[in-house]
């Protein structure tokens, strides 16, 4: 592109800036923290959840370009928030985050963003940076929010070019937990809330490679007694604790890098056990590595509330969330591997089991409720598969 631009507006001093590292600068107007930043830039399409997606681990090392316009109108409220704190790098909106009109908010979507260090900038043309990033591939961007106007474009230029991008990059250690720990918090419900998981029937182990909490909550709620443990966790650290099922969380960054110590983990809880597992997102990323698949990178990837996806065994159509940039090689599949779901929009992987062995695992988030229960039946079949073995 390697154009200027500036959204027309009342105020007269642009406070924020967007390089991209073809040149191309978009000028709009500052929330949030104040300083610089440098990522990849992805769009999502969700129309809500946006303290949700700031939160998921898997967005580590992106800036989320937001094309839906009222970012803002809910607030937030720490019952959202998918970590202890914002991963993605920053935000993209097209205006002013809008006034909270919700009655579960307890705070102001600026002031979080600011307290938690995170850069937003609004007064951007989302539908133009939307279109660049589809027909040019994911950008690598640098992005400024200086309250005074003053900008180095030329530095902010070459931060983009000089940022190696997600491809070879190992995310999961950076936000996996630093040590192993119980879960017992349920899904949300009315009116109670988070309620607690007393009467579990199942132990599960869930390896950490960015987990959201509420996939933890969908594990509690289907009867598992779950212990998290970091994404460096051995073969011998899962069995030790004599697990019904392991579950493969997701997570950010390239899966053949993670897959360097966790496909070995996997491999060793295949061979030494008959366990059922389940992977979501990077999960299933690395499961089909380690049955034998390969993964590509993306043109812009999947990052949205409204992916539909075909289950191949059964016919139905489920409406999902995704949030990935990287996805499974569907040639060439093993004989003792089945591909089971697939994208709508592009044909692309989305998920996959083994042949003979109640493990099975898929791209896309049955945890967020984009249906809003078409895929909640994955956590049921999990606790099935566990069920059988017992």
């Amino acid at each position: 592109m390697g154009v200027s631009l500036v959204m027309t507006d009342t105020r007269s001093t642009p406070t924020a800036c967007l390089a991209l590292a073809d040149g191309t600068l978009f000028y709009g107007y500052g929330f949030g923290a104040e300083g610089q930043t440098v990522a990849e830039l992805c769009f999502n399409t969700a129309m809500t959840g946006y303290q949700e997606i700031m939160t998921d681990p898997s967005y580590a090392g992106q800036v989320v370009t937001f094309t839906f316009p009222h970012i803002g109108n809910t607030g937030v409220t720490p019952e959202d928030d998918e970590t202890a704190t914002p991963v993605a790098a920053g935000m993209v909106v097209k205006w002013d985050p809008t006034t909270p009109s919700n009655w579960r908010a307890t705070g102001e979507l600026g002031p979080w963003l600011a307290q938690k260090g995170r850069i937003g900038i609004g007064g951007i043309d989302t539908r133009r940076l939307t279109r660049a990033i589809r027909q040019q591939g994911a950008p690598h961007v640098a992005m400024a929010h200086d309250p005074n106007g003053d900008f180095d474009t030329a530095a902010l230029v070459k931060a983009a070019k000089d940022f190696s991008g997600l491809e070879g990059l190992d995310l999961a250690k950076d936000v996996t937990c630093a040590q192993s720990y119980r879960w017992d918090e349920m899904r949300w419900a009315w009116p109670e809330g988070y309620a607690r998981q007393t009467d579990p029937k199942y132990k599960v182990v869930a390896v950490d490679f960015g987990a959201k909490r509420n996939i933890l909550r969908c594990l509690a709620s289907a009867g598992c007694d779950v212990t998290v443990l970091p994404a460096t966790a051995t073969t011998e650290d899962v069995l030790a604790h004599n697990p019904d099922g392991v579950f493969l969380s997701n997570g950010p960054g390239d899966p053949a890098a993670t897959g360097a110590y966790a496909v070995p983990m996997i491999k060793g809880v295949l061979e030494q056990s008959d366990v059922p597992i389940f992977g979501i997102c990077l999960g299933h990323q690395m499961l089909a590595l380690a049955l034998g698949l390969k993964t590509i990178k993306m043109n812009h990837g999947h990052h949205g509330a409204n992916h539909p996806v075909k289950d191949q065994e059964t016919g139905k159509v489920e409406i999902t969330s995704m949030n990935h940039g990287f996805t499974v090689d569907r040639h060439n599949l093993p004989d003792h591997v089945i591909e089971t779901h697939l994208s709508l929009f592009d044909k692309s992987n989305c998920g996959i089991r083994h042949k003979d062995r109640p493990v099975f695992s898929v791209q896309y988030h049955p945890e967020a409720s984009p249906g809003p229960q078409d895929s909640y039946y994955l956590f049921e079949r999990f606790a099935e598969a566990m069920q059988a073995r017992a």
